[in-house]
């Protein structure tokens, strides 16, 4: 979740560490720092100020020396508090060796006891720093850079990308990885390194990726893959996407990305649905290495996932046992790894996961394989490891998601994973050509009712008014409504950092009804059950809960007709629900979606408004909310 930045054989090598870093600092940090070749040592500096680590590490770089040779961190605390000692990059005793990493070194502190032993001092708290020293001594005795970062790497333990430079061999960057990404990349006369492409883009016209314990020297323009044991092998390559440049990571006249990327779903759901359909009706995914035959065995689907990919995954699970009639349980992927799950060979598992490198969600795909189960990511970076390791792969297509907190991948995830249920049910004959085609059909209807559901923005701004000042939020909802609540519940405590929990609606008197009180703020979203959901509802508008609905158009309508029909009518089940409705303190409506599997695309829509909402009158920074990261690749 850290941010890596390298770069070789550039007579501007600190402007284009601190571009590097700018471009990084959505990935979410608390700490930064650069190191530079100056000569027979190696220069560093390190800030320590949360989200403006990079301002004052700029300021503190005003008497640096020249360099062509540098590399850069951008660092979220897990051993060892976020202060500068802590920070990256990391040097050995001699000040001639710098390091940075990500990951988590597992057996560091075993590592770590001889060399203390043996007189070496160490500075901080980090698993991190027992790197630079084990380098430092493979070093003193003869081996050179690269050699001596293989000998470290084969005694490590955990998950990780390093990359070193160091004073005796200037023109030099040496990188490895295991289970955490690293991307190199070439120029004219150039060699850079990064944790994520956005940090290397209009600086190289090559770009490659290193698989799990390859190492890789970097010079000017050069490179050398190998083996931790030293066979060297051919790196491979990788393409970037088009759309991944540096003005798509520019706010375009927005206040803040989240903002813009909100707004940019509409064009993300529609790439990621461009041409999912051949000339023949035949439905078509980015990768698929499966056979039909092998799709056709499958007798039950896993889905593994975290935070609002968990949310698509569940929404996927209606879709899929909906149209594809294949039982789904869905994982969150920390979680299977730590248990027995049943998994064979007629099991398929779906990772998901904006960046394709969640540690858990990939560590879950490999335990996966490793029992025989078939497995398929959805990502939304082309190569990354998750789309590299499994059978198959659907790209959603969103372009580059700055802010922490996701919305424009969210609902692509969404869309993607019913392009994955409608395939499943065309290749198992569950429904037929005419069904796959009218549902394709909805799904292409999707993202002008995003932006109709957008455009009542102004609707969603005046409950965030009137709700300013709750802290107390529960999102309620059934079927699909649940996992859009759970999403709701999600964005609301990310950005704003108010108590809010989702909750199936049924459940309401298992428990949290007896939370319910004056002040509290519960958000139902009424579809698709809508008697069943409007019952819920009065039983928290009883209990002086403020009470926000998320409506459809054509329920609204619904509504409105049972209202009407209650004015003359006995006391029915009608009135009940018509009462509970007119009882609602906000009504947010959204357009009205025909496939109830596919509404949570547009649902979920006006929740992230109203997170957003909250969040910007509390002040908050909604594109780096504290404590989180964009990309997780630790456990």
């Amino acid at each position: 979740m850290c941010g890596i930045i390298g770069v070789t054989g550039d007579d501007g090598a600190l402007g284009t560490l601190f571009d590097g870093l700018r471009r990084l600092e959505y990935r979410g940090y608390d700490s930064a720092g650069v190191a530079l070749v100056d000569g027979d040592h190696v220069w560093r500096a390190r800030a320590a100020d949360g989200t403006r680590s990079v301002d004052d590490l700029h300021a503190a770089t005003a008497d640096a020396p020249p360099s062509r040779t540098g590399i850069g961190h951008t660092r979220w605390a897990t051993h060892g508090g976020p202060t500068a000692e802590n920070a990256h990059p990391h040097e050995d005793c001699t000040g001639r060796i710098a390091l940075v990493h990500n990951g988590i070194i597992e057996n560091h502190a075993e590592l770590a006891a001889p060399l203390a032993a043996r007189g070496h001092t160490f500075t901080s708290e980090t698993d991190t720093e027992v790197l630079v020293h084990l380098i430092e001594e493979e070093m003193s005795g003869g081996a050179g850079l690269a050699d001596a970062v293989r000998a470290t790497l084969r005694t490590v333990r955990g998950a990780f990308s390093v990359v070193a430079i160091a004073s005796g061999e200037p023109d030099l960057i040496v990188a490895g990885r295991r289970s955490v990404p690293l991307l190199v990349a070439l120029g004219d006369g150039t060699g850079l390194v990064a944790s994520d492409v956005s940090a290397l883009l209009g600086r190289a016209d090559r770009y490659f990726a290193l698989d799990d314990d390859q190492v890789v020297e970097i010079g000017p323009g050069t490179l050398r893959v190998t083996t931790l044991e030293g066979a060297e092998v051919d790196p491979t390559a990788v393409t970037v996407d088009p759309a991944w440049d540096v003005v798509a990571a520019q706010m375009d006249g927005f206040d803040d990305f989240m903002s813009k990327e909100i707004h940019e779903q509409p064009r993300a759901i529609a790439d990621t649905l461009l041409d999912r359909r051949a000339s023949d009706g035949a439905l078509v995914l980015d990768e698929l290495r499966l056979s039909p035959d092998e799709v056709r065995a499958v007798d039950k689907i896993v889905v593994v996932a975290c935070g609002s990919s968990y949310h698509a995954g569940m929404v996927a699970k209606y879709a899929i046992e909906h149209w594809a009639r294949i039982p789904v349980e869905v994982e969150i992927a920390s979680e299977l790894r730590y248990r027995e799950p049943v998994l064979h060979e007629r099991t398929l598992v779906v990772g998901v996961s904006q960046s394709g490198e969640t540690l858990d969600t990939l560590e879950a795909l490999r335990e996966a394989r490793r029992a025989g189960a078939r497995t398929i990511a959805v990502s939304n970076v082309v190569h990354s490891t998750m789309a590299r390791e499994a059978d198959g792969a659907i790209y959603t297509r969103a372009g580059p998601e700055v802010s922490v907190a996701s919305t424009k991948c969210h609902l692509a995830q969404m869309v993607a994973l019913d392009v994955l249920a409608l395939a499943l049910a065309q290749w198992r004959g569950t429904i037929g050509p005419q069904g796959v085609g009218a549902a394709m059909d909805e799904l292409a209807r999707l993202p002008s009712m995003v932006e109709d559901a957008l455009g009542r923005q102004k609707d969603v701004d005046a409950v965030a008014d009137a709700l300013l000042g709750a802290r107390d939020y529960f999102f309620i909802g059934r079927n699909v409504g649940y996992p859009v609540a759970l999403e709701g519940a999600l964005k609301l405590k990310e950005i704003s950092y108010l108590r809010a929990e989702g909750y199936p609606a049924g459940e309401l008197k298992h428990g949290p009804l007896a939370l319910i009180e004056p002040g509290t703020v519960v958000v139902a979203v009424l579809d698709p059950l809508r008697d069943k959901m409007l019952s819920n509802v009065a039983e928290a508008s009883a209990r002086g809960a403020t009470v926000v609905l998320v409506v459809s158009d054509a329920t609204a309508a619904a509504t409105a007709a049972a209202t009407a029909a209650a004015a003359t009518a006995a006391a029915t089940a009608a009135t009940a629900a018509a009462t509970a409705a007119t009882a609602a303190d906000h009504v947010i409506y959204v357009p009205n979606v025909r496939e109830p599997v596919l509404a949570p695309v547009v649902e979920v829509v006006p929740l992230q408004l109203l997170a957003y909402g909250l969040a910007r009158r509390l002040g908050n920074d909604v594109d780096r909310p504290r404590n989180l990261a964009k990309t997780v690749t630790v456990e």
